[in-house]
């Protein structure tokens, strides 16, 4: 656990800067291990989730009001969020939004897919949006600003591999063969921003610089 940095920290909360390669559940117990107030917060306080190698910020909440205080405002859709994410292939266009519904795949239930609107679907699917912009083009990759307006799970993911320009690295998500550098371990997906409200009513923003591992895996210029 020493590889997790805090970035921010008061009575009621913990914003950290998540490394890949560990899920939030373990990565709650073991904080809860240094902070035992998280034991008597649901979920060890963790108000919303990355993938285990999803690299970047995350929010835990230190009491229940403060949990629930931080949900109420991720089920609204005002938290701002914003990922750095290297997808396969080069754009057509500078900017996008992927608006397309998101439900647990049939064959795969470890796995998201996306629905097109008229298509029969399981009761899981649910609305999903997605807004990028291209950050810089190389031969093979894009390097994209992406910023989900909802929080489904494997959301960014989803969509992009939907659209053709899966995340490189994605083993689940990713085509067979796509071009991947050789010195990439993980999906190319970090948490780089958010701004959410707390519970001292003031507006707080946090920013996470991509991590060396991801830096040294993108194409030179």
């Amino acid at each position: 656990m020493d590889k997790i940095e805090v970035l921010y920290e008061d009575k009621d909360s913990i914003v950290i800067d998540k490394p890949a390669g560990i899920d939030v559940i373990t990565l709650g117990e073991e904080l809860s291990k240094l902070r035992p107030e998280l034991n008597e917060v649901e979920r060890k306080g963790i108000v919303h989730r990355l993938d285990k190698d999803t690299s970047g910020l995350l929010v835990l909440a230190k009491t229940g009001e403060a949990l629930i205080f931080f949900q109420k405002q991720f089920k609204t859709r005002s938290v701002v969020k914003s990922y750095i994410a290297l997808a396969t292939g080069r754009f057509k266009e500078e900017e996008g939004t992927i608006n397309v519904p998101i439900g647990r795949s049939p064959k795969d239930g470890k796995k998201q897919r996306a629905y097109l609107p008229f298509e029969p679907g399981p009761s899981s699917r649910r609305e999903a949006v997605t807004e990028y912009k291209v950050i810089q083009e190389y031969e093979n990759y894009t390097l994209l600003e992406v910023h989900p307006k909802t929080g489904r799970k494997h959301q960014i993911r989803c969509h992009l591999a939907y659209i053709g320009h899966p995340i490189v690295g994605d083993k689940v998500y990713g085509f067979k063969n796509q071009p991947c550098p050789d010195n990439l371990k993980r999906h190319f997906l970090h948490a780089s921003y958010i701004k959410l409200k707390f519970p001292d009513g003031k507006y707080r923003e946090f920013k996470s610089e991509l991590p060396e591992e991801l830096k040294i895996c993108l194409p030179k210029q």
